[in-house]
């Protein structure tokens, strides 16, 4: 039975709603764990929010972090409380003597639309021991009391342990005498009755940008807006360049979670019998909250968060922005380009942040502007603003690299209890920014990045092998269209590879690029070459990855995949001066069925010269040559016999239910793989969304933090941090590991390789590509989008087992039932990829 249907079942309408109605428990708290079902089979979770959470003897106990991002949400479906005759919620609450916090209501103007809308009431005058706290549904005057779709508590006053117990809908109303609110429990207990308390509906969307008003707005605190936020806004800054990536995972749409996350600390006042308003304390102890490190150029440009996970960007207004070695360089088209930084409405006063620090360098007489903003309420769009220049802040530049910071004192204008936004502006040159953050206290300190670990590997001496076999020239760039066998070679763009007799210069664009040359029309045996090395004689850069490739099984080129698969070896490590020595027996492939040898993973844009590639049976007297590094399964294909996997990457929540009710009534499990970042953003609410989709028995999987092209990292710190927050996130939010990853936009090399061994602690990692691809990046939102299925139909009669598509467009979620009827036809059985790699550890088919 669906949960849909359970819900009309368990809330089925009666003639009298009055007389039908009697208490439901909406959450005993029962279960084993904290994400899961209640007992209207709705989810419920803290999205891994919360410092310290559990649930023990049939109650939920928790304890909020200090930063106020705390909450712990109760989806219901959609309830018709109305007309079932609920008058009010009750929630048994232990919690520290004083505290308080917000209850958040979502309600849809019918259950059949899309978005919804919110309203706040604080509960308060806790009194540290176990009490029944009772709210009128009548508080939320702004809700629709026939659809409500969920509860979320958040922005708690005190940070010490709260418990939970017994969530249930009433019949009577606890502010009516002639039915008193009754303790749940215990007739021992204390009971708060909020009636009549003061609510607050949602804001709009903090979308978009920051960009200032060009006058400066003073509002009263706690004046709250009465507009309502749709739950399909997003809240990752919006901009022209977003809507032309085609893998872009920022969208987010409609969810249960808490849009009052990031309400911080407002508080409103309330009617109960002892209730007050308050700040959150101030902490015991303050460490510098980091707004960005620019760790990562894909987070920032890609998918335009900083490292608060909140909106950050130019909107396009810059030349360019780079991210390199935790450092952002800024440069301005002219003075009005812009950028800027939202700050999740933080509380400066509770958490004694005296101001903001961080690194500059920019060049003699560079001048711009600094602004903050504040909203009239969190959630709510900046109202106030405050700006200062450089000259105003006393900063002045030479062209080296130091700590800058203002106090908040330098912005009068602003509520430090809400900061919300930084902004830099009327830049009059390139500026470069070191790590940025609030800093503790009235005295500014520096926000200092750790370093991730990266693997190395040590080097030994190989002794020439006993055996040899005859000299093997490849390629000695002899003749612009063949190489020395009388086979291809040449680019991908044939403008990054200039030749002259003798010699070829590449200068790849990006880490997609690569050249080749082939060792013949089909399959080349080379194991003869076993014990020999492939020698490449070069000059320039050697920050580049070589890759022997294998043919399939036809040693066809009209059959899917083609290549098969290859080994990918890093040029640097075999190095030594202008020569590189790789044993044969490094590249790891089935070498009877060799293509050829790929010059790819360019990741500078150092230009090489190729002037011999060649196979030797013996190297230098005095050559090191390193320890093969394990570098796991590259695969495009899937291993067990008749099978086909769906593998989908990113994608729009928006779509989820859509595809995940093609995929219910399809019976099919299939393969999600997940960006990070997104995850750890509850605006987004995949991780809810993700976990049901496990739930039903589909496979979640890696797909990066932040999107970048992977072997296009600058180092193996940036690439470790890629997996290493990807892997934490996928754990925090559905409690697994994994060893399935595929590289956004398919991009590969030996370093990702090697770092994702490293990071899996597996040595056989895989490393997940296609041989099945719909091209909705080409079709999607083009005038033809039905080439979508021409694409999946032309790789499928090839053979094509492995599919890769993205959940972003309408019209590719619109084509899912198409495919998997296509998938079907063959006769081959559908799963998920770990079942189809025939992985001893994946379920049974």
């Amino acid at each position: 039975m669906s949960p849909a249907s359970k819900l009309l079942g368990l809330l089925s309408l009666a003639a009298t709603a009055q007389a039908a109605c009697s208490n439901f428990i909406i959450d005993d708290f029962s279960r084993s764990s904290v994400g899961g079902v209640n007992k209207l089979n709705s989810w419920t979770s803290d999205d891994g929010s919360m410092s310290k959470i559990a649930i023990t003897n049939g109650a939920l106990t928790f304890t909020p972090k200090a930063d106020t991002t705390s909450y712990f949400y109760e989806t219901l479906g959609c309830v018709k409380a109305a007309t079932k005759g609920y008058k009010a919620l009750s929630l048994s609450i232990t919690g520290p003597k004083d505290a308080s916090m917000l209850l958040e209501i979502q309600s849809r103007t019918s259950c059949s639309d899309n978005t919804y809308k919110s309203q706040w009431v604080t509960i308060s005058g806790l009194t540290g021991s176990q009490q029944t706290v009772t709210i009128s549904l009548s508080s939320f005057t702004e809700a629709n009391l026939d659809a409500i779709t969920g509860f979320v508590w958040s922005t708690y006053s005190q940070f010490s342990s709260y418990s939970f117990d017994n969530l249930q809908f009433l019949c009577n109303d606890a502010t009516s005498p002639s039915a008193p609110a009754i303790p749940v429990s215990s007739s021992s207990q204390s009971s708060s009755i909020l009636s009549g308390a003061t609510t607050r509906t949602s804001v709009s969307s903090t979308s978009g940008t920051a960009r200032a008003a060009s006058t400066v707005s003073s509002t009263a605190p706690f004046s709250f807006s009465t507009s309502a936020r749709p739950s399909g806004a997003s809240q990752s800054a919006t901009s022209s360049a977003a809507n032309s990536q085609a893998s872009s995972t920022s969208s987010v749409a409609s969810s249960v979670r808490s849009s009052s996350s990031s309400i911080s600390s407002v508080r409103m006042s309330t009617t109960s019998s002892s209730a007050t308003s308050q700040l959150s304390p101030a902490s015991s102890s303050c460490s510098n909250l980091l707004i960005d490190d620019w760790e990562s150029q894909s987070r920032l440009t890609f998918l335009f968060y900083n490292a608060m996970l909140q909106p950050s960007s130019d909107d396009g207004t810059m030349k360019s922005i780079a991210v390199s070695g935790n450092r952002v360089t800024l440069s301005p088209n002219n003075k009005d380009s812009y950028f800027y930084s939202k700050t999740a409405c933080t509380n400066a006063k509770t958490q004694t942040y005296g101001g903001i620090s961080l690194r500059i360098k920019a060049t003699k007489g560079t001048t711009f502007q600094v602004q903050l903003a504040s909203p009239a309420t969190c959630g709510g769009d900046d109202t106030v603003f405050g700006f200062q220049s450089t000259a105003d802040l006393g900063w002045t530049f030479d062209g080296t690299e130091k700590l800058y910071s203002f106090p908040f004192s330098k912005f009068p204008t602003i509520d430090q209890s809400k900061i919300s936004s930084i902004l830099f502006g009327s830049l009059s040159g390139a500026v470069t920014f070191g790590p940025m953050a609030f800093y503790c206290g009235s005295t500014p300190s520096e926000y200092y990045v750790k370093t991730q670990p990266s693997i190395s590997a040590t080097a030994s001496t190989v002794p020439a092998p006993s055996a040899t076999v005859p000299a093997k020239v490849i390629d000695n760039f002899a003749s612009q269209s063949q190489n020395a066998l009388g086979f291809w070679h040449g680019g991908d763009v044939d403008t990054a590879a200039k030749w002259t007799k003798g010699k070829v210069v590449i200068k790849a664009p990006d880490a997609d690029y690569s050249y080749y040359t082939q060792f013949g029309d089909g399959c080349t045996d080379m194991t003869m070459y076993d014990g020999s090395y492939l020698h490449v004689a070069y000059s320039g850069s050697n920050k580049f990855t070589i890759a022997m490739q294998q043919h399939n099984t036809q040693c066809s080129d009209t059959v899917a995949p083609f290549p098969e698969t290859w080994d990918s070896l890093e040029a640097a490590r075999y190095a030594t001066g202008n020569d590189i020595y790789i044993p044969i027996s490094h590249f790891n492939i089935v070498r009877k069925r060799a293509v050829g040898l790929a010059f790819k993973g360019f990741y500078t844009n150092e230009a090489v010269t190729l002037t011999k590639v060649e196979i030797v049976s013996s190297v230098p007297a005095n050559t090191l040559i390193p320890n093969k590094l394990p570098s796991g399964n590259l695969v495009f294909a899937c291993k067990r016999p008749n099978s086909i996997a769906f593998a989908i990457d990113d994608g729009d929540p928006k779509y989820a239910q859509e595809v995940m009710e093609v995929i219910r009534s399809e019976n099919i499990k299939v393969t999600f793989f997940t960006v990070g970042a997104p995850l750890r953003d509850p605006s987004t609410n995949l991780s809810t969304i993700y976990q049901d989709m496990m739930k039903e028995g589909h496979q979640m999987a890696l797909h990066s933090y932040t999107h970048p092209r992977m072997e296009g990292l600058p180092n193996n710190d940036a690439i470790m941090w890629e997996y290493s927050q990807d892997i934490a996130a996928v754990k925090e939010q559905f409690g697994i590991t994994t060893k399935y990853f595929r590289p956004p936009f398919g991009n590969e090399g030996a370093r990702m390789r090697q770092q994702l061994v490293a990071a899996t602690q597996s040595n056989n990692p895989y490393i997940v590509n296609w041989n099945i691809d719909v091209e909705d990046w080409l079709y999607a939102q083009s005038d033809t989008p039905e080439q979508q299925k021409v694409s999946f139909k032309r790789d499928l009669d090839k053979g094509g087992s492995l599919v890769v598509m993205h959940y972003l467009y309408p019209s590719t979620v619109s084509y899912l039932r198409d495919f998997i009827k296509m998938a079907k036809a063959t006769g081959k059985q559908l799963m998920r990829v770990d079942q189809c790699m025939e992985d001893p550890d994946a379920p049974p088919l």
